[in-house]
Formats: C-alpha cells, sequence, structure tokens
C-alpha cells in the first residue's frame, strides 16, 4: 500500500531529477530569508547625492567628471593629481569645484557636462568565454568594447570585470557616478553565478564555502550556494556573492580541491541576463529602465521586486556588432 510519504518520495526524487537537467540560465534565486543588516556607514565614508557634493560653490570636480562618463571617480581624482586637468586654464587639485560656466579641460579635449535631465545610456552585454574587459590589451586578445556601439560623446563604462575565460551579464554605461554605485565595496551589490564544477562537493566543502575560508587576501564567501544538480562528473551550483574580488568564485570553489569547469555570471544586482541574449550581443535599455536602476542604485539593499531589463525590454531584438575595421 503506498503512503502519503512514499508519494512524497517520489516527488521529490522528480524534482531532483529536473534540477539536474536544469541549464545555466533560468530566473535568479528567490531569496529564502532576509538579508541581516545593512552596516550603517560612518559619516566620512557615506556617499551623499546633494549636500556633500553640491553647493552654492558648484559640485567636486572629481564627480563632474564621473558623470561625464570619462572613469570612476576615483580614476578621475587619479587624472587630477597628475595635472591632466584644467578648470578656466588653472590646473585642478582634488577638491576643487566647478558651476556650469566653468570650462573643464582633460588631457587638453573640452568636457562636455550631461545635462541634469539626460539619462545616461546603458547596454546589457552577453560576453563570451575568449574575450578580455579592456581597453588594450598588450596580448592582442578580443576585447568587449570592440563589440559596443559608438557611445556618441561619452565613454562607455563597465560595471564589473570577467575575466577571460567567464562569460554572462556585463552592465556598461556613460555615467561614473551609476558605475561607481553599482560597483563600490561599500553598497554590496549582488553578483549572482552559475558554476559548473568538476567533481563531487563533500557536505563539509559546502558549509565552509558559506561560512568562509581564508585566502591569500582575505576572508571570502558565498552569501549563498545551491546546489543545481547535474551529470556525470559535473555538478551545477548557484551562488551568490556581494563583492567583485578577482577571480573569486573560481578561487574559492579551488579552495576545496574543485575545479570549476565552467563560469556565467547571470545576475549583476537588479540587472538579470535575458535568456534569449545570446552571446557576443547585447541590448540597450529604454528609458523607463534606466531610471528604474537608477533608482534602485541610489538605494542598492532595498528588495528587488522585478528584475532589470523589463519583460518588454528583454523583448527588444539583440545587435551584434561587426568587428572593428
Amino acid at each position: 500500500m503506498k503512503t502519503r510519504a512514499d508519494s512524497g518520495r517520489k516527488r521529490k526524487a522528480r524534482s531532483g531529477n529536473a534540477a539536474g537537467r536544469r541549464g545555466p540560465l533560468r530566473p535568479p534565486l528567490a531569496k529564502a530569508r532576509p538579508s541581516p543588516p545593512r552596516r550603517e556607514l560612518p559619516a566620512a565614508e557615506a556617499v551623499s547625492e546633494t549636500p556633500g557634493d553640491v553647493t552654492d560653490r558648484g559640485e567636486k570636480l572629481h564627480k563632474v567628471l564621473a558623470q561625464a562618463g570619462l572613469g570612476s571617480r576615483r580614476a578621475m581624482e587619479a587624472r587630477i593629481l597628475a595635472g591632466e586637468v584644467t578648470v578656466n586654464g588653472r590646473v585642478a587639485t582634488v577638491g576643487d569645484r566647478v558651476t556650469a560656466g566653468d570650462q573643464i579641460r582633460v588631457g587638453g579635449q573640452v568636457v562636455r557636462r550631461q545635462a541634469a535631465e539626460q539619462a545616461p545610456r546603458v547596454l546589457i552585454y552577453h560576453k563570451p568565454e575568449g574575450e578580455i574587459v579592456s581597453n588594450d590589451d598588450p596580448q592582442g586578445r578580443p576585447t568587449v568594447f570592440e563589440k559596443l556601439p559608438p557611445a556618441r560623446g561619452a565613454k562607455w563604462l563597465a560595471i564589473g570585470r570577467l575575466d577571460f575565460n567567464t562569460s554572462g551579464l556585463l552592465i556598461f554605461t556613460t555615467s561614473g557616478e551609476l558605475a561607481n554605485r553599482m560597483m563600490h565595496p561599500r553598497f554590496e551589490v549582488e553578483r549572482e553565478y552559475a558554476v559548473r564544477v568538476l567533481g563531487n562537493m563533500h557536505p563539509a566543502a559546502l558549509d565552509a564555502l558559506r561560512a568562509g575560508v581564508r585566502l591569500e587576501d582575505g576572508v571570502a564567501r558565498f552569501e549563498r550556494l545551491e546546489e543545481e544538480g547535474g551529470e556525470g562528473a559535473n555538478r551545477w551550483f548557484r551562488v551568490l556573492l556581494k563583492e567583485g574580488r578577482n577571480r573569486i568564485v573560481r578561487r574559492l570553489f579551488e579552495s576545496q580541491g574543485l575545479t570549476v569547469s565552467r563560469l556565467m555570471r547571470v545576475r549583476f544586482g537588479a540587472v538579470a541576463l535575458p535568456p534569449q541574449l545570446k552571446r557576443g550581443q547585447f541590448i540597450e535599455l529604454t528609458r523607463g529602465d534606466v531610471e528604474r536602476l537608477t533608482a534602485w542604485a541610489a538605494l542598492p539593499g532595498q528588495p528587488l521586486t522585478e528584475m532589470i531589463p523589463s519583460a518588454a525590454a528583454a523583448r527588444n531584438r539583440p545587435r551584434r556588432s561587426s568587428a572593428p575595421r
């Protein structure tokens, strides 16, 4: 006689088999439990949108340069220190403020400030393996920037990097402010990956990766680590981190004697990789989605109620740029 317990075990087995056949591209992980309260930043570390950066004397110079799409705030401070930036013909210093009437030059070129009402541009690109996230590679390898459309008077900034052998979601924007909000460690923006690992994982190794292991650059751990099944010697996992250290996912698994055979980023903060976006293709977010992303990035700890791009925007025809001539 079949009991309810027998039926439950069969349903669980069928569910496990389905997970084993599941590919890396599926909806992002649902939160199993609320995240711990975010650490309040000391006043000296907090990023202020208006009172700290905008006064009657204007905005901070390095912020204006970042908003113009020339690079991150830190990179702009470095260029100011190097003497590459002038304001009204005078060599600028870190901490200078500028107004709309000031003429700013970087490397001799006049900077065109982005109008306050003009929304930044944001691209979603499905990076394949075999491309490097850099404008210049001494080894001559293909770069992701070769595939992007012209930025029209601005510069594409990559939000986060993926190594040469990692595929998946890359976000590009013309806004240094948005890039800083998404990448800076203080904001702890989530990164989600689909990982295929060669070999079986011992339960003790899973516990260690969730609790934290010491790497050469400090302790690291997965915020979440879920088994996704697999076939043969390969096993799929879905992992979540709140940092972007170099090769962090691979190094965490290697600390347990396991080799990552495939790694794919499927989500970065509120942005998810659309399943229909093939490798080497990109889509540009609609103005509405850019506004939603900008609003979310201003408060990155808020819950994710809907992924970006929206369902309608994700159905836009993806584009593949031709190789440069």
